[in-house]
């Protein structure tokens, strides 16, 4: 069973940047698709971008597409997602997530269908 630990979170300003990274452990990276969810105070958890366990094909919410790219090295156990060009609207708690799957090129949008996440790490942009 995967841990998941996510970093980076911070306050900036609006047109900044940061990168987050969700470090992983007790299980082999490279087995599972994995993905980045947010979810903003009174709003529903969001998916933002997810990423295959091996091929690397990506996919991304409109919201943050050209924006965002989420990346992963199986290395070193770890996701990351470089957030460019913030917006208020970005605020938001940033939780990684990982599925355990077979298949070298699955892409899930959909948060009941990762099983294991990480904890959470707060991105504030400032206006």
């Amino acid at each position: 069973q995967v841990q998941l630990v996510e970093s980076g979170g911070g306050l900036v300003q609006a047109g900044g940047s940061l990168r987050l990274s969700c470090a992983a452990s007790g299980g082999t990276f490279s087995r599972y698709a994995m993905g980045w969810f947010r979810q903003a105070p009174g709003k529903e958890r969001e998916f933002v971008a997810a990423i295959s366990r091996i091929v690397g094909d990506t996919y991304y919410a409109n919201s943050v597409k050209g924006r965002f790219t989420i990346s992963r090295d199986n290395a070193k156990n770890t996701l990351y997602l470089q957030m460019n060009s913030l917006k208020p609207e970005d605020t938001a708690v940033y939780s990684c997530a990982a599925a355990w799957t077979t298949e070298r090129s699955t892409l899930m949008s959909r948060a009941r269908e990762y099983p294991y996440w990480g904890q959470g790490t707060q991105v504030t942009v400032s206006s």
